[in-house]
């Protein structure tokens, strides 16, 4: 049977130096897709990429690569499977997978011509200078194959890197940070640029990064990892509206916490109440929902958030930062009152405010979400 998935892993532990750093990790990635993975330092995304790329061996669970023969009319019609599991070792060379590393990893002894036939040394010369022909083109090296990578600009060092890593024809490509060594000014750009270039050569590909921005631009899935597991995956904009978790609102910065309690069928804060009945509590709360008088975060996005300018509005948060962004003025706001204090709320306004002013604010009626005290 033929399946849309290239890539399958479930359970997958890893251990290094006695050092458990993925724990039953489970992910599966189709045909043509790209996924960004992201998550703090230290929570096993690079060897995750070292594990599938094979650098890595497992020590629970099972990771399949399949790979598809497609007919005349490009249907596929047969599949193969690579399956690796902690009896069944298959050699990185062995996997068909290409990886790019965050420094490029480049030969410096080596011209953009030999560095990007280094992988296809030994297919005929014809076919090697068919490949460099393509790929130098797709990615806009012509006339520079001659020279060393000292003699290229950041941008230029990428996609040679990029030109090396698809020359072999991989089934998947992995990318650790590729945007990180890239000047600010060029990485959208350049992104977008691989994006396009992706996806005409129907590439499956998964990447490494700590930005949630380059996810959005770049890819088509988001999984976000904690503590060496997968927490979420899926498209980008969902994982954003509807986080499962504090950990994963949490590190993608979607909005601000501010602490809140149920009295009354009401959830109390220091900016105003909503209706504990109407908002969506993440399933880790149920039991604690039980207590009463327990203390929960919600989650606060900028835009949820209205100044109220009447004067007869009581004050009840407080200016301590200002700076100047593209949608305005940006706040960090503290509260007045010591019950459910908080004192990092992120506010934008065109208003213009004085640093320690004392304004009303209140919570706009939206899809609340509510997690367990962090």
């Amino acid at each position: 049977m033929v399946t849309d998935e290239l890539l399958s892993i479930k359970e997958l532990s890893v251990t290094l130096q006695n050092k458990t750093i993925l724990s039953e990790t489970n992910l599966t990635l189709n045909f043509g897709e790209i996924l960004g993975l992201v998550g703090p330092s230290g929570c096993g995304k690079t060897t995750l990429l070292n594990t599938i790329a094979g650098f890595n061996a497992l020590n629970t669970g099972e990771l399949k690569i399949n790979s598809l023969t497609t007919n005349k009319a490009n249907t596929a019609v047969k599949q193969d499977t690579l399956t690796i599991t902690p009896y069944q070792h298959i050699a990185p060379e062995h996997r068909n997978i290409g990886m790019i590393f965050q420094d490029y990893a480049l030969f410096p002894h080596l011209s953009v011509e030999k560095n990007i036939c280094f992988g296809i040394d030994k297919l005929p010369k014809s076919e090697q200078k068919s490949r460099l022909t393509e790929l130098v083109h797709l990615l806009k090296l012509t006339g520079l194959e001659s020279r060393f990578p000292h003699q290229l600009s950041g941008g230029q060092q990428q996609r040679v890197a990029i030109a090396r890593a698809l020359a072999p024809q991989p089934k998947l490509l992995l990318l650790d940070e590729p945007f990180s060594n890239i000047d600010a000014r060029l990485r959208n750009e350049l992104m977008l640029e691989m994006r396009l270039l992706l996806k005409q050569l129907k590439m499956t590909a998964i990447f490494v990064t700590h930005n949630k921005d380059e996810v959005f631009t770049f890819a088509d899935k988001i999984a976000v990892m904690h503590q060496g597991s997968i927490l979420q995956m899926g498209s980008p904009a969902k994982v954003c509206q509807t986080p499962n978790s504090w950990q994963v609102a949490d590190f993608l910065q979607l909005g601000s916490w501010i602490p809140v309690k149920v009295v009354n069928d009401q959830f109390q804060s220091a900016i105003g109440e909503i209706p504990a009945t109407i908002v969506p509590i993440s399933a880790t709360t149920a039991v604690a929902n039980q207590k009463k008088l327990q203390t929960f975060q919600l989650l606060l996005k900028p835009q949820a958030i209205e100044y109220c300018q009447k004067h007869n509005e009581k004050s009840n948060v407080k200016v301590d930062h200002i700076a100047i962004t593209e949608q305005g003025f940006h706040y960090l706001l503290s509260s007045i009152e010591s019950e459910l204090f908080f004192n990092r709320l992120s506010f934008y306004s065109d208003i213009l405010l004085v640093l320690g002013q004392q304004i009303a604010i209140k919570i706009k009626p939206h899809k609340y979400q509510v997690f367990a005290n962090i």
